[in-house]
């Protein structure tokens, strides 16, 4: 098995700019949180356009609709901003693909101190390998269908819809 992980930017790669004082977007984090979980398993790295999820449009979901359509694997991980990353799941839902996909992202950015981000990457790439196919949002050690979850904001989790 080969496990396509398909990055598309959200607070799991962003960077805190020192000089403006606010979260941007550089180089991503996937690479190394790849070689940081000491993932054994072949990994495909695919990076698309970096967004925060509250700027991301329907062409953006469609684009990765499209990656996932063209992947050859069966286990695809797509790292999203939290904000949207149910509106991106219904998306994928409804399309009915074949493959086991699973969302994921994180809290806070994977360079800062305490983040969630590599815990759940970690735990997407898990469950993506033994969950049958279907498309699946896993943050905070659950994971739900993408039909059932809904993002709590003033609690900062997930939680079944």
């Amino acid at each position: 098995m080969t496990l396509r992980v398909i990055a598309t930017g959200g607070t799991f790669d962003k960077h805190y700019d020192e000089i403006a004082g606010k979260l941007i977007f550089g180089a991503g984090h996937l690479a190394a949180a790849i070689a940081r979980a000491r993932i054994t398993l072949p990994v495909i790295l695919e990076e698309l356009p970096f967004l925060d999820s509250l700027e991301m449009q329907d062409a953006d979901r469609q684009h990765i609709l499209a990656s996932c359509l063209a992947s050859a694997q069966s286990a695809i991980v797509i790292i999203h901003g939290t904000d949207t990353m149910s509106e991106t799941a219904t998306v994928l839902g409804a399309a009915g693909l074949s493959q086991t996909i699973v969302l994921t992202g994180a809290m806070i950015p994977y360079e800062i101190a305490n983040s969630d981000a590599l815990f759940n990457f970690g735990f997407a790439c898990g469950v993506a390998q033994v969950l049958p196919s279907g498309v699946y949002v896993a943050m905070n050690g659950q994971f739900f269908n993408w039909d059932k979850v809904k993002k709590n904001r003033s609690a900062g989790v997930f939680e079944p819809a």
